[in-house]
């Protein structure tokens, strides 16, 4: 959201726009004309409120979303994605093969809903008798898409260059552990038992199952758009360094925005640059 803003107050405005898993959320806000809004919730979040969306289960995944989404049906216009003012479209990816699947038509809320379905973490969606998951798994960066629905000059946010065992470090600055994080935590462990350590202090500590979910899916995906971007590279990458958040520190928007934000900054010198040669 950060990059998309700072863009925009440097006359960089997108004529469409794509994107995989949280790219997609995202992406959808803008296209629909939403981002304002969406930002004024964002910002406004608190903890409590990113719990009260974790409707905790096992079958399928750890959260099945669908609190989340009931949200967003109730607070956002749901357009067919043919509709929006932007073009957009959404990656996923398809559970029975693995294949890559561009959702550019039907239900906006509910091509995002597969495109941010992390495995094991969310439940997957069925969709036009397919079981979508999210699209990270085959596409992070998807310039491929850009390319595809016409894009002459990409400029792809990439969220993988700090990923890397993030969430296997200290972080200093993060919030020390609250009531509302531990009655989470303690609804977990009543599920997962043995997955996730009980005591803190317990010798050897492990990374939580969570954690190490984590840390492996941001490995394969990091892997995976390093390969992709390296045979279809985009024009310009904005690399946005989020290594201390988690992986649902929404309550922290203010401080990924601005990170975005920054980001764009570092690369603007290059950004006008590649804009006033193409002219």
């Amino acid at each position: 959201m950060g990059v998309i803003r700072a863009l925009e107050q440097a006359g960089i405005k997108p004529d469409l726009v794509c994107g995989t898993s949280i790219g997609a959320l995202v992406g959808a806000a803008y296209a629909a004309g939403e981002l304002k809004n969406f930002e004024k919730w964002l910002l406004g979040l608190g903890l409590a409120d990113v719990l009260s969306f974790m409707d905790v289960r096992l079958n399928g995944g750890m959260i099945k979303g669908g609190r989340l989404m009931e949200f967003f049906r109730r607070s956002f216009i749901d357009r067919p994605i043919e509709n929006l003012p932007i073009p957009f479209a959404a990656v996923a990816t398809a559970l029975h093969n693995g294949s890559e699947v561009w959702l550019r038509e039907g239900s906006t809320i509910d091509a995002v809903r597969a495109s941010i379905a992390l495995p094991a973490l969310f439940t997957p969606v069925v969709r036009e008798g397919r079981t979508l998951v999210d699209g990270a798994l085959v596409n992070p960066v998807p310039v491929s898409l850009a390319r595809a629905m016409g894009a002459d000059i990409v400029i792809a946010v990439d969220l993988g260059s700090d990923l890397l065992g993030r969430h296997l470090r200290a972080d200093p600055g993060h919030e020390k552990p609250t009531e509302e994080i531990s009655d989470w935590r303690r609804k977990l462990q009543e599920n997962l038992g043995a997955f996730i350590p009980e005591s803190p202090d317990a010798e050897p500590r492990l990374p939580s199952m969570l954690d190490v979910i984590a840390s492996s899916i941001n490995i394969m995906q990091v892997r995976i758009s390093r390969s992709r971007m390296a045979g279809d590279p985009p024009d310009a990458i904005v690399a946005p360094r989020l290594g201390h958040l988690g992986l649902l520190d929404f309550h922290r928007a203010k401080e990924a925005i601005e990170v975005g934000e920054r980001a764009v900054e570092n690369v603007l010198p290059s950004l006008k640059a590649l804009f006033s040669h193409s002219q």
